[in-house]
């Protein structure tokens, strides 16, 4: 297992691939708003999180999901639940991104950043 910064688009085949690696149905991402980036393949959120902190990201950027790479497509593919998102001093007081906003984002980067074909 490594964790692997995507910066171009990866197929949703080659999201599986990764997710075998790991959990079986299911990627961890952080995913760097700002940037337009994410780290994939970690044991936890908060490797991937530390990652992206040493290569430039910015904490307030950053934001824990799931990809349950079995339903790309569905809405429910994409879970916004990690502990690092936990941050009430920034507002966010679950486990979730409570901002839509934000949601919003993340779901823009993802979309651009997975996706069917090449």
């Amino acid at each position: 297992m490594m964790i692997k910064v995507i910066n171009k688009p990866i197929t949703i085949n080659q999201a599986r691939a990764e997710a075998q690696q790991v959990f079986g149905d299911m990627v961890k991402a952080v995913v760097d708003v700002e940037l337009g980036i994410m780290a994939i393949n970690g044991e936890l959120h908060a490797d991937e999180e530390k990652l992206l902190l040493e290569n430039g990201s910015k904490q307030q950027n950053l934001w824990g999901i799931n990809l349950y790479v079995d339903l790309f497509g569905d809405q429910d593919w994409l879970e916004f639940d990690s502990m690092i998102n936990l941050r009430p001093s920034h507002g966010n007081h679950t486990r979730g991104v409570d901002d839509v906003a934000v949601q919003k984002k993340i779901r823009e980067v993802v979309s651009r950043l997975v996706v069917s074909k090449k």
